[in-house]
């Protein structure tokens, strides 16, 4: 990390999280973040779900809610971009304050419930997405929908033309009942909508589901049942914690969803018992911070990570480290690919 870079994070870090943010997305957008694209070399270079990919590391949704620094992370270092979460109509979210950082914890609670700037207006954004890089989206629901299920559909076909991915989002614990709809007839319904929505683009998409660390061991195989019946092409595991096992920090009481630091051995179990549930390509999310977290988590079963919450800690050069860090592990364990090194530790998570 560069002196500028560490009195930038410093001085973030002595405001409120959530302004924190916005001046974050401020400073990518003046051109303040690196420069050099994705580190690659042949270990690194993989497919995933047929997306061709520079790295295997990606940012995780949440970060660039409404799609308006995509120029700026592609410069990033990233192997590939997750927006969002989108929903049809723009809405405020949830009442301030909503976002905590629990540095104790290397972690953080957040609330946010889905605010963003509705998905016309993040369409326009993305149809000026940059060329070359993998994009997508994280699709949502509105608070006040009356068919939830028909909104992540809604999304998709305003936002889609403008996708190399889409993702279904009925994770996140900041939307009133929308955890119900991960339940095996409910999630089903939900996505045969989804996939009418997507074979009437242009240019279909690889749809992914992200699910929640939460999940008892018959939710996850019916999960795993429903996304392989339905053609998904992926499954993102996982979504935020409401568990507060085990923290220290003053803010751990906050009601939202925990990420960071404290969620990386859960998220991995889950990503390893799914891993023998499904022959899907999966992305591991949750507490990656660390090259050697990277690998952990692609050893677990994982085709791709993905992180966020660790750049509030780590700052954005955080994602060349870790990609460089696990080119190099990589290297060390032998493997001339990191497809081949997938599920290789599986067992130590089982």
């Amino acid at each position: 990390m560069s002196i500028i870079e560490t009195l930038g994070m410093t001085a973030l870090r002595s405001i409120d999280p959530e302004a924190a943010h916005g001046w974050a997305l401020r400073a990518l957008a003046m051109g303040l973040g690196p420069k050099g694209g994705p580190y690659s070399t042949p270990r690194l270079r993989t497919n995933v779900a047929g997306l061709s990919l520079p790295n295997p590391v990606g940012l995780a949704a949440g970060f660039d809610k409404n799609a308006t620094v995509l120029h700026p992370l592609a410069r990033c270092g990233f192997g590939f971009v997750e927006v969002g979460a989108a929903t049809p109509r723009a809405q405020a979210g949830n009442p301030r304050p909503r976002l905590f950082r629990l540095t104790e914890d290397r972690a953080a609670i957040n609330r946010f419930g889905f605010n963003n700037d509705g998905a016309d207006a993040i369409a326009q954004r993305l149809s000026r997405r940059p060329k070359g890089g993998v994009i997508g989206l994280n699709l949502g629901a509105n608070k006040d929908s009356e068919d939830r299920a028909a909104d992540f559909a809604r999304v998709l076909a305003t936002c889609g033309p403008y996708l190399d991915f889409a993702t279904v989002n009925v994770s996140s614990p900041n939307t009133e009942k929308l955890r119900d709809l991960q339940g095996a007839a409910a999630l089903r319904s939900l996505l045969d909508g989804v996939m009418v929505a997507n074979g009437a683009l242009a240019r279909p998409l690889p749809v992914f589901l992200k699910i929640a660390p939460d999940l008892n061991a018959a939710e996850l195989a019916d999960i795993a049942k429903v996304a392989e019946t339905a053609g998904l092409s992926a499954i993102i595991a996982t979504n935020t914690t409401i568990s507060r096992e085990g923290l220290k920090s003053a803010s751990s009481a906050e009601k939202g969803g925990l990420s960071g630091a404290p969620l990386f051995e859960n998220s991995t179990r889950v990503l390893a018992r799914l891993s023998t549930l499904t022959t899907l390509p999966l992305i591991g999310v949750g507490g990656v911070s660390s090259g050697a977290e990277a690998y952990a988590k692609i050893r677990a079963g994982a085709s791709a990570v993905q992180l966020y919450t660790a750049l509030v800690y780590g700052g954005i050069s955080l994602v060349d480290r870790i990609t460089r860090d696990l080119d190099a592990l990589l290297a060390a364990d032998g493997f001339a690919n990191v497809a081949d090194a997938v599920g290789t530790g599986r067992a130590d998570w089982l």
